[in-house]
């Protein structure tokens, strides 16, 4: 098995709504792929399917080399998934809930292991499991979901925005958990909004636009497509004037900024060494700037399509 998610030419359409024209996505064993794009570029519509949730309208699907659609039950025993928003029961406590959940998924809730790993999320998360789901707020119900899932152990973990709701302590809570799905070797793909979080986890990202692979790579390989900025100290900008590869050259604050291709930075150092420059930082792009190449007009960020399909989803 070469992927442990595998599609081609995947389409889906709700109706006049192309929720997926022809996507390509591939997560290997052992990464944490991010799933990156906007409210309605189709990254729901894709995990539903993935999940035997939605049927795909056409293309290749394969998860574990199986059908999601006609062999769920059996993948949601090696699968663990967690939604963007969460409901809950109203009259099960948390840990009931939690409990409950992991039932489905084939574990025994008497087991010490289980146990003993439940506590010790419950207690990362800062979960108090004897409220009932109706009085919990939105973020502690991510929580139940979150500890429901990473309780029982599972080979392909399918996160949704799964930190909406939780504040910056329990963000970082998330991110050791990650860490030791990444240590078991376990797979993960991770759909979020929260760029620094999916740049400092992931192996591998997806940029997802109007139902599509925009872009697919490791970091350092997307970061190739588009460029580096450079500055230093500086009077003016007549040094970079003698730069051929300098674009966009701005001067403020006493330091000269521009930018290369990344491809080129390598060949621009030697031209700056060759002067007494003071303060030099080079900062490669960010994923935020990766993600706002394909998303940088905020028009584009969500069609009239786009939004379409979320009234059909809803």
């Amino acid at each position: 098995m070469s992927s442990v998610i595998h599609t081609r030419g995947l389409r889906k359409r709700y109706g006049p709504v192309h929720a997926l024209d022809g996507l390509d996505l591939d997560v290997a064993p052992g990464e944490v792929h991010g799933f990156l794009g906007p409210n309605g570029a189709g990254k729901s519509t894709t995990i539903r399917i993935l999940l035997g949730l939605a049927r795909a309208g056409s293309g290749i699907v394969r998860v574990f080399d199986a059908n999601p659609w006609r062999d769920a039950a059996t993948l949601h025993r090696r699968i663990a998934a967690v939604p963007g928003d969460v409901s809950l029961w109203p009259n099960l406590t948390g840990g009931e809930a939690i409990d409950y959940l992991a039932r489905l998924r084939g574990a025994h809730t008497r087991h010490p292991e289980y146990r003993a790993e439940r506590a010790r999320l419950q207690d990362a998360f800062a979960l108090d499991p004897h409220t009932r789901g109706r009085a919990y707020s939105k973020g502690n119900r991510q929580k139940v979901a979150l500890i429901a899932a990473l309780s029982v152990p599972a080979e392909l973990y399918v996160f949704d925005e799964p930190t909406s709701g939780l504040d910056a302590l329990m963000e970082v809570v998330f991110r050791d958990e990650i860490a030791r799905l990444r240590e078991r070797g376990a797979t993960v793909l991770l759909s979020s909004h929260i760029l620094s979080e999916v740049e400092v986890l992931c192996d591998r990202v997806s940029i997802i636009r109007a139902g599509r692979i925009a872009e697919s790579g490791t970091l350092d390989q997307l970061r190739h497509l588009t460029r580096t900025e450079i500055s230093f100290e500086a009077d003016d900008l007549s040094l970079v004037a003698s730069i051929p590869a300098a674009h966009d050259a701005t001067h403020s604050s006493g330091r000269a900024r521009f930018t290369v291709d990344s491809d080129a930075a390598p060949s621009v150092l030697p031209l700056l060494a060759a002067h007494p420059v003071r303060g030099l930082r080079i900062a490669p792009p960010s994923l935020e700037e990766l993600f706002l190449r394909h998303y940088g007009d905020p028009a584009h960020g969500e069609t009239e399509a786009d939004a379409r399909e979320e009234g059909v989803r809803a």
